[in-house]
């Protein structure tokens, strides 16, 4: 065997193998029903499958941009603790987790504010990005979180949030813990001042997420088929000791249940949700008035 065959062509066979199968990952993907589909007919239908449904993950722009009316929207600019509060190293350092993480996402956290309109109201919006460490909430989320929900109180604007998580990040522990009960404060100071809070939960929910602000919206959505709960559906098997439903933890199962309102394709949240808004806008207009009534009738009767 000559020194051609032994090492040129096999160099250039690798490299004809690595750029057809480059050239075939951008053009097909595949989905949960093992079909194959056109990387351009999946983006062009808002990542749902054609075939079967699925709600594939989105990235938080491409939420904004599926969301937002005529896909306009801004990001609002929100504060960043210092990373790695506690030196965390598990098989990786967790800084070094962080740098791959934002290299991959363009992102410096699982969460992103920004606001725009849906159909023609002014709202704050919420994302995260499950490739960001799944999606978990850490100490800059819970800041991204309530810096959304300062600037729709300060502009009087509904708060819209797309969950989208594992829950609380390990690499923070009590500090990604501590979140939950801040970001409950928030929606609490949300409703003090009757500024509508939608959540949106896709798929997955669960964890610290669901147990805190996920769970605390005006009215829940979910997207079809979506994960919600806490713990995961093999530790509750194996506490309980029964055979779950094969729905178990579904957002049909869940909205059968009880636990959210409605089951929305992604096409439709932007009207459902703008439809929505008006009414509780209404709604929250006339309640200021009534407030106002009767502090003046107090007042009156105060004074005479």
């Amino acid at each position: 065997m000559n020194w051609i065959t032994k090492f040129i062509k096999p160099k250039i066979k690798s490299l004809f193998e690595k750029r057809s199968s480059k050239i075939e990952e951008n053009l097909w993907t595949t989905c949960g029903c093992k079909n194959l589909i056109y990387t351009e007919d999946l983006n062009s239908n808002q990542k749902v499958c054609p075939k079967c449904g699925a709600h594939h993950k989105l990235t938080c722009r491409e939420r904004f941009e599926t969301f937002f009316d005529n896909r306009e929207y801004e990001i609002i600019e929100t504060p960043l603790p210092k990373d790695d509060p506690l030196n965390f190293q598990d098989k990786k350092k967790y800084t070094d987790r962080l740098k791959a993480a934002r290299k991959l996402t363009g992102q410096d956290d699982a969460v992103l504010i920004a606001k725009g309109k849906i159909q023609d109201i002014d709202i704050v919006a919420g994302s995260q990005d499950f490739r960001f460490i799944g999606g978990s909430f850490g100490a800059a989320s819970g800041e991204a979180f309530i810096a959304g929900a300062q600037h729709a109180i300060e502009n009087r604007a509904p708060y819209i949030f797309f969950s989208c998580s594992g829950g609380q990040r390990m690499m923070e522990s009590s500090i990604a813990l501590m979140q939950m009960s801040r970001t409950a404060l928030a929606v609490n100071e949300l409703k003090k001042k009757n500024i509508p809070f939608v959540v949106v939960l896709t798929d997955p929910t669960t964890g610290g997420v669901t147990a805190s602000w996920a769970m605390l919206g005006d009215i829940l959505i979910a997207e079809p088929k979506a994960t919600i709960g806490f713990a995961g559906r093999r530790v509750i098997q194996d506490t309980v000791r029964e055979t779950l439903p094969e729905e178990f933890q579904t957002a049909e199962y869940v909205k059968d249940h009880g636990g959210i309102d409605l089951v929305v394709e992604r096409q439709y949240l932007n009207s459902t949700i703008g439809t929505l808004l008006n009414v509780l806008l209404k709604k929250s207009e006339a309640q200021v008035k009534q407030d106002s009534n009767v502090t003046v009738d107090k007042s009156l009767q105060t004074a005479s």
